[in-house]
């Protein structure tokens, strides 16, 4: 195992934005789904989006249509407006990252995806490194662009750092990537730049050459996402060396 990619990583079945569940009241990214997976003695995965001030807001999503009442963008409110809102019906609301990590304090690892739209912006990253650095706790972070990878390296030389990638690319936003970057995703070109300690691959395109070679000569773990049935399951505990779950308690 790369010396980077410590045991806890693959040692829990990870649940996928927390152990949620909507129609019981627990929406994905909130304080109560990560209750829930550390109940379950599970590890959590988030993802982050940033603020226009500048903060890291807990939300998987670019827009806020499908969580909430609003329907701008993330990136065009204030963490202030955007903590007001409540997520999915219920009365929990959107976590900033300092909150999500300050109620987790260290019971469960974390893994944050830190969202992008590759465009070479740090600013999200930088900020997620800052929160990273003052939490006592473990925690690892990935990202699907090359280019937050690569600079986690200098940012947060000692925390496990992943690459999040797919090998078919049919989600209609590959298409605004260029096919020079689009290959470089879904063959890990990037790798001599990225270095990652750990790989998360789509369950369904496994297995893959990159991958693969990972594991076996790289000795890279590999979390396969998002595992929903057993199919895909039998799939990841055969190529992979952990899953992110939902839907379901492994």
């Amino acid at each position: 195992m790369s010396p980077n990619a410590p045991a806890w990583l693959t040692a829990r079945p990870i649940a996928h934005r927390g152990l949620h569940d909507r129609a019981g009241g627990v929406p994905e990214n909130t304080l109560a789904a990560a209750e829930a997976a550390i109940h379950g003695r599970y590890a959590i995965e988030c993802d982050v989006q940033r603020s226009s001030d500048g903060e890291a807001m807990v939300f998987h999503d670019e827009t806020l249509g499908r969580l909430t009442s609003a329907v701008d963008a993330v990136g065009a409110r204030r963490a202030a407006d955007l903590a007001a809102l409540t997520v999915a019906g219920s009365p929990e609301r959107i976590p900033t990252l300092p909150e999500f990590l300050a109620r987790i304090g260290g019971r469960t690892p974390l893994v944050i995806e830190v969202k992008s739209r590759y465009g070479g912006d740090l600013r999200l990253m930088q900020r997620v490194a800052e929160c990273v650095a003052a939490y006592d706790g473990p925690v690892a972070v990935k990202s699907f662009d090359p280019q937050l990878v690569a600079a986690l390296r200098d940012l947060l030389p000692g925390i496990p750092r992943g690459i999040v990638a797919e090998t078919r690319q049919d989600d209609p936003a590959y298409a605004a990537l260029l096919p020079s970057l689009r290959r470089s995703l879904s063959d890990l070109l990037h790798f001599g730049e990225t270095r990652p300690d750990f790989l998360s691959w789509r369950v369904d395109d496994l297995p893959c050459a990159p991958t693969v070679l990972c594991r076996l000569l790289g000795h890279r773990p590999v979390m396969a996402w998002t595992v929903r049935n057993p199919d895909q399951r039998r799939l990841a505990g055969t190529h992979a060396d952990q899953m992110v779950f939902e839907g379901f308690h492994p």
